[in-house]
């Protein structure tokens, strides 16, 4: 079910004006078919907001904190019911050759969204692998505009969602679906998968959601 255009509205309201936020992002599900993987149904809406510091996070967070307008009774009705879940993570983002954006203005870009819910035998070693040559070979992916990697930090906050525990989240950015299915059919994809099979063993596999993205605010 597509998220209706007020609920979008809505959300995206609230995460720009929430206080100390340095950026938010608003996603929700780009159909993208023909792609490498099919990790089924795509979340109908997940956030990212960044802060700078996590003082600001932890009070957007707290009991009164602005962010809890999203938690309110029948804030958003079309997602009654449905699974919710929440990660405070550190972000590092890597350079890419071209980061200019072409997709025209007022129209979304598309973020593949992707995450490791289980665990590595040795977090240190996982981390210094992917940091060093996974980001190295998705920035040869044809007109990518962005890359980033996220890993667990500990936080305060009261939001009444279930907290999940995922060992990395990381996402690739594009300027539209087609930009992006470019990339995931090109030879890329082949050095991509054969450093995959070097990572330091880790259990839980990984999700990847394709994502219509537009900045709150």
């Amino acid at each position: 079910m597509k998220l209706p255009d007020a609920e979008h509205r809505f959300v995206c309201d609230v995460v720009g004006s929430t206080p100390g936020l340095s950026k938010g992002l608003v996603f929700t599900p780009w159909d993208v078919g023909g792609l490498y993987f099919d990790d089924g149904v795509a979340p109908q809406l997940a956030l990212q907001l960044y802060f700078d510091e996590i003082q600001d996070l932890e009070a957007a967070l707290a009991p009164d904190g602005h962010l809890q307008a999203l938690a309110a009774p029948g804030a958003l009705p079309s997602l009654a019911g449905a699974a919710r879940e929440q990660q405070a993570m550190l972000a590092r983002a890597f350079p890419v050759p071209d980061p200019e954006f072409r997709t025209p203005p007022g129209e979304p870009w598309c973020t593949y969204l992707v995450h490791y819910p289980g665990e590595a035998e040795d977090i240190g070693a996982w981390l210094a692998h992917y940091l060093k040559n996974h980001t190295r070979i998705m920035a040869t992916f044809p007109a990518i505009r962005e890359i980033e990697v996220c890993s667990r930090i500990d936080w305060c906050g009261a939001l009444p969602w279930p907290r999940v525990d995922h060992m990395q989240r990381n996402k690739v950015v594009f300027d539209d679906g087609d930009a992006l299915k470019a990339a995931m059919t090109s030879s890329v994809m082949q050095d991509m998968r054969a450093d995959f099979h070097t990572l330091p063993p880790f259990a839980g596999g990984n999700r990847h959601y394709p994502m219509k993205t537009v900045a709150a605010g």
